[in-house]
């Protein structure tokens, strides 16, 4: 989770993969994916990380390229549900709505 500050306020994005390099003035993120929490779709993540789940009991880990994609695929709809679960924590702690 990245916190953004504005003077038009705070954003919250759930980020996977990249680097971040910190100077005095700026704060430079290359990610891999990120994704602003307030726009994620929380039934599709949960409908996606069904999905993946379930291919992973189908699939073997001999198949390891299409076992790989699909562990990734599992991270990234995990990612985005523990994203939204803590923004809504930290939105209901500081006393206002999402």
């Amino acid at each position: 989770m990245i916190t953004v500050r504005t003077k038009q306020g705070e954003e919250y994005f759930s980020v996977a993969g990249g680097v971040a390099e910190v100077q005095p003035n700026q704060v430079i993120i290359l990610a891999d994916a990120a994704e602003n929490v307030g726009e994620i779709d929380v039934q599709r993540a949960e409908a996606a990380k069904s999905r993946a789940e379930e291919m992973l009991k189908q699939v073997g880990e001999a198949d390891s390229d299409r076992y790989l994609m699909i562990q990734a695929a599992l991270r990234r709809s995990t990612l985005r549900i523990d994203a939204v679960r803590r923004f809504r924590q930290g939105q209901r702690q500081r006393g206002t709505k999402e």
